[in-house]
């Protein structure tokens, strides 16, 4: 039987929303995005565990965990779209269905962030939705997971 969890995860400098450029990421916090991904997802009838890091290992070792806990991933990598080949390779090995997150709208920054790492192993993606996206990228990777859209 597939677990009714999915794995929320949060790259560097996540740990800062509230504070960092507000007038690219809002005011709302790390824990208002938890707060939002876990009411979407028990909506649909699933649990969330959170992780947030600024270091690369630590994000590596929750998705390789999530492998037997989780039914799917929702991933804001952070900078480490951009640059993270071992992070996709971490993602791409567990064969979860994934959600790739992006608060700001990353191809209207600069040209670097127009590149993602993560994005051909990713079943939705969510660009430039502000904090709200995240429970439409859960919406969206629920649908993949039951079955009700590709991924």
């Amino acid at each position: 039987m597939t677990p009714r969890r999915l794995l929320l995860v949060n790259g560097p400098n996540l740990n800062l929303l509230g504070i960092r450029e507000p007038e690219v990421y809002g005011h709302d916090t790390l824990a208002d995005v938890e707060r939002l991904v876990t009411d979407a997802a028990a909506a649909h009838g699933f649990d969330v565990t959170a992780v947030q890091s600024n270091h690369e290992g630590v994000l590596i070792d929750a998705i390789h965990e999530a492998r037997t806990t989780c039914a799917g991933i929702v991933i804001n990598p952070g900078g480490l779209t951009h640059t993270s080949v071992v992070l996709r390779d971490a993602l791409a090995g567990v064969a979860l269905p994934v959600a790739e997150v992006h608060i700001s709208d990353v191809y209207a920054r600069e040209e670097f962030r127009h590149h993602s790492y993560v994005r051909d192993v990713a079943a939705v993606h969510i660009v430039g939705e502000g904090v709200a996206g995240y429970a439409r990228a859960v919406s969206l990777l629920i649908d993949v997971i039951a079955g009700r859209a590709e991924g």
